[in-house]
């Protein structure tokens, strides 16, 4: 049992914080803004390479470089971020002691190495396996050790949160049922120890294998095993952006769901059926049966997806009903047009809100058809995808997250506040027209693994359309624009942590980074009633209409490869 000493009062909010809490969200935090900077360089470099025009890198630089942002960003700068949002949820909106600190220091300590390994294994030029690192290609040993590490470490953070959800529970730190975010945080968490399970099942046989102590590893079970990390991997993401979504939506606007119990019921599918959508990058492979590809893509998903629009309509229909309650009731959009645009977190979120709907939602149903993927799979269209969820749908809602937290758990003013304002835009729309234009590139065929999409080199020359060359070169110079809202995004952390000004000594700026929390709404228990939110169920139809039409036309699409005579 810890004492009061041992907690800090947040004054911006009211939250009781354990300091050892306090202290490993900061690490992770900050540790998690150092690999998306690594990782987005490198990410910047694989970008300018696809870029016909320019071709930036030599071959053998470019795998090197599209291994290591894969693995940085989409493992790396997620999972510790999570980790901060995990120990968020857990200790400081439940009011509680965090479980075993020192338990947690060595997870963290461990992912760190962990990555340091794997990069170093892939900064050392054998082991440009890419991300999948599919067999029989062999990456060093260390490559697959180090994730190994990473995983086990990001394993102990999750047993932490349970532990301290434990203890909360005996204290009794808080009342009734835990809060919604809380329990987005909780799907993440158990959804985060299945894709740890599938990976260790995978890459210690695979570890084995590169050092020589087992003699073959079947490519196909290791697609199978290794997707069911390497896809859920990202539905963690998807899990821990939309407990951003409603954290966000309740310091902002002190919203809550329309209804909690519907809420919940979403998340409870996420971890019933949402790792079944890593079968979307099976459905081309010939081991594998048909019942199974046909009950992936064709029934069981499909609550999945029924889980996301849930949680795609409360949490703007939340927002509508807290605006209209505070009279912006003119109109369908009043609502919306009086929101806070300026404010970053505000803006970051409702992007990723957005974006992640209509880029990688849209797209990931219409990849996870089996007739459809064929026509798609392993071509730029998939990596368009992932940056529709993984970057303008995560990424985009930690950051706006992180205009609100990183100045309340250091209490100090962002340093840039004016380029706060603009950066998620920048980054925002910036690497939503990257998604686009690498799937209209997919679209038309261009593969995504290949250094060189003229195939300048080649025994037997293939060019693709002019269309092709123009969506590559558009897809680098987005890159671009979303690379300068990313260094603004972290020139601002990093300097608020560095030099900037103490809140208590600041003068009072006209607007603030974001609003006061209200942490009755966030740590609470309730819906928002039976309001009325028109605005929320026209901007529904108005995606029901783009789903619809945009999942037909691939239909017709796929009708037109082969000619009938």
């Amino acid at each position: 049992m810890s004492n009061n000493a041992d907690f800090r009062i947040c004054p911006d909010t009211g939250f009781k914080i354990h300091l050892p809490a306090d202290k490993l969200i900061k690490w992770n935090a900050v540790t998690a803004v150092v690999f998306l900077l690594v990782g987005g360089i490198f990410g910047l470099g694989v970008a300018l390479t696809r870029w016909p025009a320019v071709h930036l890198l030599p071959a053998d630089w470019f795998y090197l470089a599209l291994t290591a942002h894969g693995f940085d960003v989409l493992l790396v700068w997620m999972i510790f971020f999570e980790m901060a949002i995990l120990y968020f949820a857990g200790a400081v909106l439940l009011g509680s002691r965090l479980a075993a600190p020192k338990v947690a220091w060595v997870g963290y300590w461990m992912m760190l190495g962990g990555a340091l390994i794997t990069n170093i294994a892939v900064l050392r030029g054998d082991s440009s396996v890419m991300f999948t690192s599919y067999v029989p290609m062999q990456a060093a040993p260390d490559f697959y050790l180090g994730i190994i590490i990473f995983a086990v470490g990001a394993l102990l953070g999750c047993f932490v949160f349970f532990g301290t959800l434990v203890i909360a529970k005996q204290e009794k730190t808080y009342e009734g049922s835990v809060p919604l975010v809380t329990f987005g945080a909780i799907t993440a968490a158990i959804i985060a120890v299945f894709t740890i399970a599938t990976g260790a099942i995978i890459l210690i046989p695979t570890l084995l294998w590169s050092v020589g102590y087992v003699g073959h590893i079947d490519s196909v079970m290791y697609k199978v095993v290794w997707w069911a990390m390497g896809h859920s991997s990202q539905q963690i993401n998807v899990a821990a952006h939309i407990a951003v979504w409603y954290a966000l939506a309740a310091i902002l606007f002190g919203a809550k769901p329309l209804s909690e119990k519907v809420s919940r019921m979403a998340f409870l599918l996420y971890i019933l059926f949402l790792q079944l959508a890593s079968a979307h990058h099976l459905l081309v492979e010939p081991g594998l049966s048909s019942e199974f590809k046909i009950f992936n893509t064709s029934y069981a998903i499909y609550l999945a997806v029924l889980a996301s629009m849930i949680h795609g309509l409360t949490v703007p229909g939340s927002v509508e009903a807290a605006q209209r309650k505070k009279g912006f009731t003119n109109g369908l959009f009043e609502w919306l047009r009086k929101a806070p645009w300026g404010n970053p977190s505000f803006s970051g979120f409702a992007l990723s809100l957005v974006m992640f709907g209509f880029l990688g939602g849209i797209s990931g149903v219409m990849m996870g058809t089996e007739q459809l993927n064929i026509i798609t799979h392993n071509t730029m269209y998939v990596p368009g995808h992932f940056h529709g969820t993984v970057v303008v749908g995560s990424t985009l809602a930690f950051m706006a997250l992180a205009y609100w937290l990183v100045p309340v758990l250091w209490q100090r003013e962002l340093v840039f506040p004016g380029l706060a304002k603009w950066q998620p835009y920048l980054f925002g729309i910036g690497m939503g027209l990257a998604s686009v234009f690498m799937m209209g590139a997919g679209t038309l065929g261009v593969p995504r693994r290949h250094w060189d999409m003229s195939f300048a080199d080649a025994t037997m020359p293939y060019d693709f359309p002019g269309a092709a060359h123009l969506m590559m070169g558009l897809n680098g110079i987005a890159a671009l624009i979303g690379g300068i809202g990313g260094t603004i995004f972290i020139l601002n952390m990093v300097g608020t942590i560095l030099w900037g000004k103490p809140k208590s000594k600041a003068a009072a700026e006209p607007e603030k980074p974001a609003a006061p929390a209200q942490p009755t709404v966030v740590s609470g228990y309730g819906s928002a009633g039976t309001m009325a939110v028109p605005g929320t169920f026209t901007l529904a139809m108005v995606f029901l209409v783009a789903f619809v039409l945009y999942y037909f036309v691939n239909w017709k699409y796929l009708a037109g490869v082969w000619g009938l005579s």
